[in-house]
């Protein structure tokens, strides 16, 4: 058996708390940085602002509003593509994940990124700041938005402790949305084919998912939500949700990425992306 084998030999289903997930996956995105912007990065691109797979992007659907002059802050951003968008907006962005290495590639970017958009100033540098979503290092109410596309959500044991570090950081009347992987896909194999159309396992099943090496060390970890404990734990948290979103997959993307796939698209939706307020 080789290494990699062995590395990957427990997969499956347990529990895996805070602690533990927290260790395992910012050692995975670390080790992943740079792999992961060389097959995704031209698909997200380096000042784009992607919600998912699907390609729907903030240009399109403005879930985020005006950002003009705002306070926005993006957790589990990776290499800050988004947060790179809506500081060409006029946003003022601070961008901040768990991994330094998907940070570190983020400040890569911006060491060779062009000038500001229809300027020939230099492009400032994103604000990156390392940290846990689930313990915000900022004050109250210090920002009048906070989102994610696809980081964190899925990748923490306490996803009601992260909705309420957002609303705590949120001002009144602040916006918090994130894209999340969408969540009937847990009843469904994660391929992209015709496997991946049949439902196999229980949606209510919030047992996570882990990958573990030979010592049963935890090396990456997703956590399952229902629809209804999304909406619970936003409502718990003091913030109202005023939109769902479950893009569709549009006929211009051929595109597969893991198990979301133009196939699978036409039939179940793969990203749910909530929208909520502060009153």
């Amino acid at each position: 058996m080789t290494d990699d084998l062995e590395a990957f030999e427990q997969v499956g289903r347990r529990a895996a708390d805070q602690e533990e997930t927290v260790r395992a996956n910012r050692s995975w995105w670390d080790d992943e940085a740079v792999g992961y912007y060389a097959e995704h990065g031209a698909f997200l691109g380096d000042t784009d602002f992607v919600w998912g797979p699907e390609g729907v992007r903030e240009e399109e659907v403005h879930l985020l509003g005006d950002v003009r002059g705002k306070r926005v802050l993006e957790i589990g951003a990776g290499a800050a593509q988004c947060s790179r968008y809506l500081a060409g907006l006029g946003a003022q962005v601070v961008a901040s994940d768990l991994s330094g290495g998907m940070l570190r590639q983020g400040r890569a970017i911006d060491a060779t990124a062009g000038p500001e958009q229809g300027t020939a100033a230099p492009r400032s540098p994103i604000p990156l700041v390392q940290c846990d979503a689930a313990a915000l290092p900022f004050g109250d109410a210090a920002f009048d938005t906070v989102f994610t596309a696809y980081g964190v959500v899925p990748f923490v044991a306490d996803s009601a402790l992260v909705m309420r570090e957002c609303a705590r950081v949120l001002r009144p009347g602040g916006r918090l949305v994130f894209s999340t992987t969408h969540p009937i896909r847990w009843a469904f194999a994660d391929d992209p084919g015709p496997e991946g159309l049949v439902a196999r396992l229980p949606y209510f099943d919030r047992t996570p998912y882990v990958e573990a090496d030979a010592a049963g060390r935890a090396t990456y970890v997703e956590h399952h939500r229902t629809l209804g404990d999304r909406v619970r734990e936003l409502t718990a948290a003091g913030l109202r949700l005023v939109d769902l979103v479950e893009p569709e997959w549009p006929e211009t993307n051929g595109q597969e990425w893991g198990g979301w796939s133009p196939l699978r698209g036409a039939i179940i939706p793969g990203t749910a992306i909530f929208v909520a307020e502060k009153p």
